[in-house]
């Protein structure tokens, strides 16, 4: 195993280089960057370590594993939203745990941000997709400052990191997140923010600014840099694949809901901790799957998938990240003879 101690800067390209917005990739698609126009060939592009990128898988969050499970809606939501996901009643969930990094294979003890993505499907006909990460808040405001992150961690260039950072104050907050945070040794302990604002409307017409988090049910137990380098190559995946073996996880899902002057354009910006919130349901997790020949595989948690109820708001991520979630999702399927599917029955 590798030494995991590094120096500071040095700990924060690598960060950069691994994290990946409220789920993976991010694009602009409409223009807002004159002259150079911010594409999604270019920031999936940028996504890609100085080796290459793992053909045949995600251009980030490569490394993951399939769940399958429900969501059990307690009818608080419906307060906040007509949308039938939050009717009372049991929905089927598909998700996949991942590693916020381009490489898929990756040691789980260097990857310092933990994702989660989901589909809830409802009787209706509709569906609801999320992609959340165990951040409090992302790392820069905007995809444009995202894909120069991302430029900036792989340079040759040493000062590029040392330029980098004073442009964009606001990485300070997700630096210091990142080196100072306790890691966890199960995907069952994280708690997984969806860092972006939507708009909930309800029964009446009335639209509600919120974001939403999954609280585990598990304790979280902290584990030091030290432990992580005894551990397995894929700890992650065998630790969060027995222990839904023994029994099944839960996770409580909470909306909180801004206060007029919240800012919901910008996932770098934390809301005050006094902020409303309301526990909507849980997400309980079954059965775990390994994603070279699970459900999971071919989804694309796109987060601009949403059911009559909820829409995007101002945040511009969700738009740019639907649009590399395509782009990524045509690489990875024209790449498919590099990665082969597995035998029928494979364990993860």
């Amino acid at each position: 195993m590798p030494e995991l101690h590094r120096p500071a800067l040095g700990s924060l390209a690598l960060i950069a280089v691994l994290i990946g917005a409220s789920a993976a990739a991010f694009a602009y698609t409409a223009g807002w960057f004159s002259p150079q126009r911010l594409t999604p060939t270019r920031l999936v592009d940028a996504l890609a370590p100085s080796a290459g990128p793992s053909l045949g898988h995600r251009r980030n969050h490569a490394k993951g594993i399939c769940f399958t499970g429900e969501f059990e809606a307690n009818g608080a939501g419906s307060e906040l939203s007509k949308a039938q996901v939050f009717a009372r009643g049991r929905y089927p969930v598909l998700g996949r745990f991942n590693l916020a990094t381009a490489d898929a294979n990756a040691l789980d003890a260097t990857v310092r941000v933990h994702g989660l993505g989901i589909r809830i499907a409802t009787p209706d006909g509709q569906e609801w997709r999320s992609a959340m990460i165990d951040p409090p808040f992302f790392a820069v405001a905007t995809p444009q400052a995202f894909y120069e992150l991302l430029l900036a961690a792989k340079s040759k260039d040493a000062n590029a990191m040392k330029n980098f950072i004073p442009a964009h104050p606001e990485f300070a907050a997700f630096g210091h997140w990142a080196t100072t945070a306790p890691w966890t040794g199960s995907y069952a302990e994280d708690r997984f923010n969806g860092l972006n604002s939507f708009v909930f409307v309800d029964k009446s017409g009335a639209e509600h600014a919120v974001r939403w988090s999954l609280l585990p049910a598990a304790q979280p137990v902290a584990i030091s840099p030290d432990d992580r380098a005894k551990r397995g190559p894929d700890y992650l995946q065998q630790e969060i694949a027995q222990r839904v073996a023994n029994a099944p996880q839960r996770w409580t899902l909470v909306v909180t809901i801004a206060n007029p002057g919240d800012p919901t354009a910008d996932p770098s910006k934390a809301w005050p901790p006094d902020r409303r919130s309301v526990e909507v349901g849980a997400l309980v997790v079954q059965k775990i799957e390994a994603e070279r020949d699970g459900p999971c595989r071919d989804i694309n948690f796109d987060p601009t998938i949403l059911p009559t109820g909820i829409r995007t708001s101002d945040d511009p991520f969700p738009a740019a990240r639907s649009a590399a979630y395509m782009k990524s999702y045509d690489l990875r399927t024209s790449e498919a003879r590099d990665y082969p599917r597995a035998p029928t029955g494979a364990k993860p």
